[in-house]
């Protein structure tokens, strides 16, 4: 096999994909898209395991990982400027490495976006028969895909309104968090004493649990960014693509420190690491509770419940428009990529499967199957940053090459920082070995990313060979 006998899609070949679908979108639905992308399910729920582990130094894990991310955003963003394409990176790691790195790029990133739908379908589930006990947890999963399912069927500016408004209640709610909290720090708060350095430095000081403790915070803190990537698969349908991914991406550094960095540090300087609220009910609500805000369980319950069902509806539009793409460079069913006014009905229905398949799960096994379908995804957005980085170290040697002026964001320090950001993944999966919890992770990763690998180079080999005669 060469890379000479199965040359990568040119610029002109490469949005194929896009060609069928429309420009629906609006630039107030990217622009929110972006802001409130980044303000996921893992901040609210999955912050507070990394607090009991790490303790007050959960503010410097989030802010070394949100660099990473910093540095995998801005990577993207430059690939998705320069060639904007429903396929995303799954497009630009065919055009860098060879059509079996777009393959096994863009079918890892669906799997992990289709299970995602489950797990997040299950999380609100589990929320509202906390408010209506009695109800069964199945039944809600299914409305919500049901829900979401139609919104998808539908023209893409029904999934850009519903993502504005979600988006928009994220967004309003962070704010207000930080607002209260940074008052209260400041001691200006009515009902409220300034805590100080207090909660920083006692109870064990900074870093409590030492450095493992810091290292499962750290490692928390890398998977609760996932989901910032759909954005330049958004931009492909918006008014202006090109325009559109290089906000998102400039602004990604100031929406990582306020809304990430900024949330984790008001969370430990307020409330005690060690308070068992923390992780038990969620590091916001401890916050809130601390503060004295009535009915503060059921404000983050309504605000955690919102980002869950955005992220569903995120995800479904994420993964149908992945596999449209795949569909349309030859790398999956044909059948799949059939586009009917603009929406591409059948990747929806696929991609919306696993969702309704946890439906029965959920019947089934209701007390085991939100861990092992987190077991299942694993560090499979690891894969896809290492693809996204490598790529952008190949293509942007061809583009200043070939086409310079397409180089509307550029990544800082090339080609250094792509490099300290790939080593950087390396470390992380050299961490995730040292832990139990996420060793079994990293393992179902291994094993998916092998066997789509091995697919793509079979799929690359035959079509190198070319048809039979």
């Amino acid at each position: 096999m060469s890379r000479t006998s199965t040359p990568p899609p040119t610029d002109a070949a490469a949005p194929v994909a896009d060609s069928a679908l429309t420009h629906g979108l609006k630039q107030r639905h990217l622009s929110m898209i972006a802001l409130g992308g980044v303000i996921g399910a893992g901040l609210f729920v999955g912050s507070g395991a990394g607090i009991a582990a790490s303790g007050p130094s959960i503010v410097v894990a989030y802010g070394i990982s949100g660099l990473l991310v910093m540095f995998v955003m801005r990577m993207l963003g430059e690939m998705s400027a320069a060639n904007p394409a429903s396929g995303s990176f799954s497009v630009h790691a065919e055009r860098a490495i060879g059509p079996w790195a777009g393959f096994t790029a863009g079918w890892a990133f669906w799997v992990l976006l289709c299970v995602a739908v489950g797990l997040e379908g299950i999380g609100a589930a589990q929320i509202v028969t906390g408010w209506l006990p009695g109800t069964p947890e199945w039944a809600w999963v299914a409305l919500f895909m049901l829900v979401f399912l139609g919104t998808n069927l539908a023209a893409v500016k029904n999934f850009g309104e519903f993502e504005f408004w979600f988006a928009a209640l994220k967004v309003i709610a962070i704010t207000l968090f930080l607002v209260l909290g940074v008052l209260a720090i400041l001691g200006v708060l009515p009902g409220t004493d300034s805590p100080g350095g207090s909660n920083l430095t006692g109870e064990g000081g900074f870093l409590p649990n030492g450095s493992n403790g810091f290292i499962i915070g750290l490692l928390a803190s890398v998977f609760a960014y996932g989901g910032l990537e759909t954005v330049t698969i958004a931009a492909a349908e918006s008014e202006n693509p090109v325009a559109g991914v290089a906000m998102a991406v400039r602004t990604a550094m100031w929406r990582i420190a306020v809304f990430y960095v900024g949330s984790m540090a008001v969370v430990v300087t307020l409330v005690p690491w060690d308070d068992p609220k923390v992780a038990e009910v969620g590091p916001f609500y401890a916050a809130l509770d601390h503060l004295g805000i009535s009915g503060a369980a059921e404000i983050m319950n309504v605000v955690i419940l919102v980002a869950l069902l955005s992220a569903m509806n995120a995800n479904i539009y994420g993964a149908s428009r992945m596999a449209c793409s795949l569909v349309a460079r030859g790398q999956g069913p044909k059948r799949l990529g059939t586009v009917t006014s603009g929406v591409p009905r059948r990747a929806v229905l696929v991609s919306s499967a696993f969702g309704f398949l946890c439906v029965l799960l959920s019947y089934w096994r209701p007390d085991d199957v939100f861990p092992w379908l987190l077991n299942m995804i694993g560090a499979v957005i690891l894969v896809v940053w290492i693809f996204i980085a490598v790529s952008q170290l190949v293509l942007r040697r061809r583009l200043e090459r070939e086409a310079p002026d397409r180089l509307v964001v550029r990544m800082w320090l090339f080609p250094g920082l792509s490099v300290v950001a790939l080593l950087a993944m390396a470390g992380i999966f050299l961490l995730m070995l040292r832990q139990p919890d996420t060793r079994d992770q990293l393992l179902a990763t291994g094993a998916l990313t092998g066997v789509l690998i091995a697919v793509g180079l079979v799929r690359q080999r035959r079509a190198a060979r070319g048809p039979r005669v």
